[in-house]
């Protein structure tokens, strides 16, 4: 394979920066461009429903890299610049100020969007998170409230509930599943965070959808039901979900089902790789998947670079993702949703500390602990290993 002597990162992101600084490790000395819609340079996300809401951190510490040791990558920084189309077979990219790029070797990391109601936006004090400035929109908009509906209980609504109730606020979290983040943990763990959060103070509305916001001069005065609740609120954070950012491929040629598709090396057509959020790609043992998690944006970002230069290994982690709310830090491996079958393997009840394993087809897929971060490492080995779980099980208080 001739090694390729122009490369375009798209996305200033964790995926995107890593991608880059792996291409100059591996001995790529070629012309490296790198496209940020955002006019900021490469920054982390998980503290921004936190940290930065929580004000316990300045907007200048969740930068990826000091400004040095961005220099030293030798790349063509574009920044406040956005993709708008992608030729695969001309091997160009057009930009949002008209300027086109030609490449040999190009990485798409543009991440995700978040999802949207139908309609309220427009009004004041409705959020959304994805960006720093949105963070520090939010903060703002925190400090000034004294009531919050969140719609949506998956990680963002749950961890900003959190730091919402820390800043003395009256929460309401909303989503139409029973309990929150179900979707990521399953029955068991779900059911818990909504004890968690109900003993925080937290006001539930699980099985619910939104209806429509109510306003008042322009700014948002809360929250309708289906159940015909009116939730008041003079904040409300729209947290249902994000979609890949995938619209600039519309007319590239990819394969865009869910995301970039891609094959076991996260190439997704010859000379374009795809890596973070938005990469689906074949996981030699888990399927198809695509993570949305900040651990798998380095990981992948690296794979990616690594095939652009002629490895042709699969990429094959063991997808790891946590969440911190109130006390409690939940640290999770492999698949961790609701299909798999549920083992709790070590528990201590004054503490309410627990380490859990889950299964398919007798087999560990997943494992997950609860403020016991000495074993979640341990347990990585058995998702890796995908180890018969009754072999797995490690006695336990309780067990």
């Amino acid at each position: 394979m001739n090694q390729p002597s122009r490369i375009v990162v798209v996305g200033a992101s964790a995926a995107g920066l890593t991608a880059a600084e792996t291409l100059r490790r591996k001995g790529f000395t070629g012309a490296l461009t790198m496209v940020g819609e955002e006019p900021r340079l490469p920054y982390d996300r998980p503290p921004l429903s936190k940290q930065i809401l929580r004000g316990s951190w300045e907007p200048n510490r969740v930068a990826l890299r000091r400004h040095d040791a961005l220099t030293t990558l030798g790349a063509d920084w574009l920044l406040g610049i956005a993709a708008t189309t992608l030729d695969t077979d001309a091997r160009t990219l057009t930009l949002s100020n008209g300027r086109v790029l030609a490449y040999d070797g190009l990485v798409i990391a543009t991440g995700v969007t978040p999802r949207a109601l139908p309609a309220g936006h427009e009004l004041g004090g409705v959020h959304l998170l994805r960006t720093l400035d949105d963070a520090l929109a939010l903060r703002d908009g925190l400090l000034a409230a004294t009531s919050v509906a969140i719609v949506g209980a998956g990680f963002l609504g749950s961890e900003v509930a959190a730091v919402a109730r820390e800043l003395g606020l009256n929460v309401t979290l909303i989503d139409p599943l029973p309990a929150p983040m179900i979707r990521q943990f399953g029955d068991h763990v779900a059911q818990r965070l909504a004890e968690l959060h109900i003993q925080h103070g937290v006001q539930l509305r699980p099985g619910t959808a939104v209806t429509g916001l109510t306003s008042r001069d322009g700014r948002v005065t809360g929250v309708d039901l289906d159940n015909g609740v009116h939730v008041p609120a003079d904040l409300v954070l729209v947290a249902i979900g994000s979609i890949p950012a995938v619209g600039w491929l519309a007319d590239s040629g990819l394969n865009l089902g869910d995301g970039v598709q891609c094959d076991q090396r996260c190439q997704a057509a010859p000379g374009v790789v795809a890596a973070g959020d938005l990469a689906s790609w074949q996981h030699p043992h888990f399927g198809r998947m695509r993570v949305e998690h900040r651990m798998n944006a380095t990981e992948q970002g690296a794979a990616a670079a690594e095939t652009l230069l002629g490895a042709a290994t699969p990429f094959a982690p063991v997808p790891y993702f946590w969440t911190d709310q109130y006390d409690v830090k939940i640290q999770a491996y492999g698949l961790t949703g609701r299909d798999g079958e549920f083992h709790i393997i070590a528990e201590d009840p004054t503490t309410h500390q627990f380490a859990a394993l889950y299964s398919t087809d007798g087999r560990v897929t997943g494992a997950v602990t609860w403020n016991l971060p000495p074993q979640a490492r341990g347990l990585r080995r058995h998702v890796a290993e995908r180890t018969p779980w009754r072999q797995a099980l490690q006695p336990g208080p309780s067990s």
